[in-house]
């Protein structure tokens, strides 16, 4: 048999297959955000070092890969050094008023490690191949708390 015939058919059928990325090294992203609602300080505006894993499991394309590396990365990266806040907050008109918009990501709910953690993984299922069936992220946001999928 041929080699390339012989990689389409190891390809063909592997099955589905799982990449994680940030398992042993995650991916870090420094984000500010607040709890509006919060009786607690964590409704004062602050800010993370958040280091999040990426599980990902689906059929390997023609390259022999679920899915390229950098697709996740750059979706993840769209948050580093912007600030979360959830539809209402006031603070989202100070950053308007101030220029700072660009800056900004407003979400529908509050900016919790578990909500960042859902939305990454609709964000990816929207943005990655039909090929993958499978997303799990995991956001960690101190050394206490790790919020995700699994």
């Amino acid at each position: 048999m041929p080699l390339e015939q012989e990689s389409s058919s190891l390809i063909t059928n592997a099955g589905e297959r799982t990449l994680e990325v940030g398992r042993d090294h995650p991916i870090r992203i420094s984000t500010g955000h607040r709890i509006l609602h919060h009786k607690g300080k964590c409704s004062r505006p602050h800010g993370h070092n958040y280091e999040i894993s990426v599980k990902i499991t689906g059929q390997l394309s023609e390259r022999g890969w679920v899915v390229d590396k950098g697709d996740i990365t750059g979706i993840i990266y769209e948050w580093d050094h912007r600030f979360l806040l959830e539809e209402g907050d006031p603070l989202i008109e100070a950053f308007e008023a101030s220029g700072d918009s660009d800056g900004l990501i407003v979400l529908e709910h509050p900016p919790t490690a578990e909500v960042m953690a859902v939305l990454l993984e609709e964000r990816l299922f929207e943005e990655l191949p039909d090929r993958v069936s499978e997303i799990s992220v995991s956001v960690r946001e101190t050394a206490e708390l790790c919020a995700g999928g699994d």
